[in-house]
């Protein structure tokens, strides 16, 4: 068997095979990682990423309709997608139930998978802070993690209130089996097929909602003050995006807009000129909701969305452009705002 069929059926015993296939056809892999180890008795880290990478694709392309449509354009076209970065929202609160406050509840589990913390974004008009996690074994071709934390203590104490109450419940989708095989994954740098198939569904389930079902009156009242807290009420940890890398990014805007899709109005642009971004808008998704009399209704809420960005040669060090940039992360999240753009 070889390696690529390996991580076929590694992603397989997460998400299916007919959905590994799916990814298998529409997302590149790297051609890079041929040169990692990837055995029965030895999966190197870089390997586990790319597999927990793919399985996210999916459960995003599955929960984004559009995005799925998308991406089986590309193919028909003679193109595979080129994953360059996924984004998810935190809370940096100490009442998160069993949950790590903040990005540490997924340093742990990206680190160990070869992700480096590279670079802070101050994201000031939302009272955030990103956090760009790069693979550093192949950080070119291994789609990054933009982790985002909403600080509530930058809220009023209504605010506060109502997101202890949110997530104050939330529970670890890890147990001390999964920590074991990080915290030796992080030291070793490598794991067993066997330890890799016990993880990586662990892992799948990190980037999900942790906590209950949210009541409609504390939903508006973060609404009011954060949009982006209203987000995590209802979406959790699940991919907020994720990102195609193309060569011409004009080019897909104005293909995407005949086409008549839901593009965002305008393209960011990052202060070097070289980082460039535009996105679909979220999709409206149904969620259970609370009332006031204490029953369970439906209401309909901003879900997740995917996004292209264009990335050029710094002409300084003569490689790829990797880098986010505060302004463009700040326009690009308010694809789940709900409102006018």
């Amino acid at each position: 068997m070889s390696a690529n069929e390996r991580l076929l059926a590694l992603v397989a015993s997460v998400i299916g095979e007919p959905a590994a296939r799916w990814v298998d056809t529409h997302v590149e892999v790297p051609a890079a990682l041929q040169a990692l180890p990837f055995s029965e008795t030895l999966v190197h880290r870089a390997w586990l990423a790319e597999a927990l990478n793919l399985c996210l694709f999916h459960k995003l392309v599955e929960a984004v309709p559009i995005g799925r449509t998308y991406v089986e354009e590309q193919r028909a076209k003679g193109r595979q997608v080129l994953f360059d970065h996924g984004a998810i929202r935190t809370v940096d609160w100490p009442d998160n139930g069993a949950l790590p406050r903040g990005r540490q509840a997924f340093a742990r589990l990206l680190e160990p998978l070869g992700f480096a913390d590279v670079r802070t974004y101050p994201l000031t008009r939302l009272k955030m802070t990103g956090y760009a996690y790069r693979q550093m074994d192949l950080p070119e071709d291994i789609a990054q993690f933009f982790v985002s934390e909403l600080h509530p203590g930058r809220f009023s104490e209504a605010f506060q209130q109502a997101v202890s109450r949110v997530v104050g419940d939330s529970r670890d989708p890890l147990d001390a089996s999964h920590k074991a095989i990080l915290d030796s994954l992080w030291r070793q740098r490598h794991c067993s097929l066997s330890d890799a198939r016990h993880l990586l569904p662990a892992l799948y389930r990190a980037f999900d909602r942790q906590h209950g079902v949210v009541h409609e009156s504390d939903y508006q009242l973060l609404r009011d003050e954060s949009v982006e807290m209203a987000w995590i009420a209802t979406e959790g940890n699940m991919f907020n995006h994720l990102t195609d890398r193309v060569v011409d990014l004009q080019a897909v805007v104005d293909e995407q807009n005949a086409k008549g899709r839901p593009m965002k109005a305008s393209i960011e642009v990052s202060a070097s000129g070289r980082v460039m971004q535009t996105a679909y808008r979220a999709v409206q998704v149904q969620r259970d909701f609370v009332d006031s009399s204490g029953c369970a209704v439906q209401r309909e809420v901003p879900g997740s969305f995917v996004e292209f960005i264009q990335r050029d040669i710094d002409p300084d060090s003569r490689e790829l452009d990797l880098n986010f940039d505060s302004s463009n992360a700040q326009g690009i999240f308010k694809m789940t705002s709900g409102g006018n753009l």
